[in-house]
């Protein structure tokens, strides 16, 4: 029965959890009989159970309970199979959007040599409008998961595709993240090459881009400051802060920093 895998999935994280505290009672349990049914279950025919093997295994790899064995050997491939181009259109648009989720939670290493190349591919998808709106509104995402050489080189080329889509819906989620895009990227390529894309973003027939445009600009005006100087930074929840100036820390240091709201690419997304 469906509901019945669907609850188990739902208990493999707090077991994972305490087989984690008690190892030297159970040293291979997870990896030899839990982690498998997670990944079989990732494929499962029903919906909800899918959707439950998802969460758990964002759980497991938010807690650290994936080996990197597995995460190379079993997770990914399984993710690139779902989301191959004749993959099913319900199936590649989950494994997508857990693809994205997922990335942060990653090496660099590893999210750069499995499963970037297939981010780029699913950017041109040019079947499923959904599956380009899931990497669109996750681009930040992406690039601050692989850094600066790997944004310029593979990731900019398709964020201008995006932020040209016949898709009204994809312009205004390249517009929302556009901050945490540049942020990630040199000052000249900021200058030479994203300035002139924002501008026609601002300057969009759809006043839904426009307006996600100009919510962005303060954002992205701030990435060409001197961190050094004007005291802005990024959170790693991807949020823009202030941070007080030196000689004030000392006097108010029951005061937090500022936090500008409304700065995150994962909020915008949402």
């Amino acid at each position: 029965e469906p509901t019945v895998r669907t609850e188990l999935m739902e208990q493999i994280p707090p077991i994972a959890i305490f087989l984690q505290e008690s190892r030297p009672k159970f040293p291979t349990a997870f990896f030899e009989y839990l982690m498998p049914i997670v990944v079989r279950y990732l494929t499962d025919v029903n919906n909800q159970v899918r959707k439950a093997g998802q969460e758990a295994l964002l759980i497991l790899l938010e807690q650290d309970l994936v080996a990197q064995s597995d995460i190379e050997n079993k997770v990914c491939p399984i993710l690139l199979d779902l989301s191959a181009p004749d993959s099913d259109d319900e199936y590649k648009v989950e494994a997508v959007n857990i693809i994205c989720k997922m990335a942060s939670m990653l090496s660099r290493t590893t999210v750069e040599h499995m499963l970037l190349p297939r981010f780029c591919e699913l950017c041109s998808d040019g079947k499923l409008f959904q599956v380009r709106k899931i990497c669109a509104a996750n681009f930040g995402d992406i690039c601050n998961a692989v850094g600066q050489e790997a944004t310029e080189r593979l990731l900019i080329p398709k964020f201008f595709e995006l932020c040209s889509d016949s898709v009204w819906g994809m312009r205004k989620a390249c517009a929302e993240c556009f901050m945490a895009v540049s942020y990630t990227t040199s000052p000249e390529v900021r200058r030479s090459k994203l300035s002139p894309v924002f501008i026609s973003l601002i300057s969009d027939t759809c006043r839904w881009v426009r307006q996600a445009a100009f919510q962005s600009l303060g954002p992205f005006i701030s990435t060409f400051a001197n961190p050094s100087s004007a005291g802005l930074y990024i959170r790693e929840d991807g949020t823009l802060s202030i941070r007080p100036p030196a000689q004030d820390v000392n006097a108010n240091s029951c005061q937090p920093s500022h936090n500008i709201t409304g700065m995150s690419s994962n909020a915008n997304a949402a």
